[in-house]
């Protein structure tokens, strides 16, 4: 599977990337939602997103609004990282269009049946 992880923090693209490529998945990475939408727009076979709620320029609640406005885009499951535990945020998530939620901090065990939950094999 191609997945996409967007997150302003390199550190969480790395331990998210490791963790996605132990598990046998190709990795593309971006820095916020804005440059998250063009890589995800240029992408033939994404299979999911993997994207934060809190970043600079477009954060992922925007992103995921973005991403669902757009044909080519709009089926693609989306997981929302996060460390928001307000209700009302993640209802607006999943009515925009969020799948799953993987709250932070996080194990590689989550990851692979937060996966399975999005792209059932």
């Amino acid at each position: 599977m191609k997945i996409l992880v967007i997150d302003d923090s390199m550190t969480m693209r790395k331990i998210i990337g490791a963790a996605l490529k132990d598990l046998g998945h190709e990795v593309i990475e971006a820095v916020n939602g804005k440059v998250g939408l063009e890589v995800a727009k240029s992408q033939v076979g994404l299979t999911a997103v993997l994207v934060d709620w809190n970043m600079p320029e477009m954060n992922g609640y925007e992103f995921i609004v973005a991403m669902r406005a757009d044909e080519k885009l709009k089926t693609t499951p989306i997981a929302m990282l996060t460390s928001e535990t307000d209700i009302d945020n993640r209802e607006k998530a999943i009515k925009a269009g969020a799948n799953v939620f993987i709250t932070k901090p996080f194990t590689k065990d989550v990851i692979r049946e937060k996966l399975a939950l999005l792209v059932p094999t």
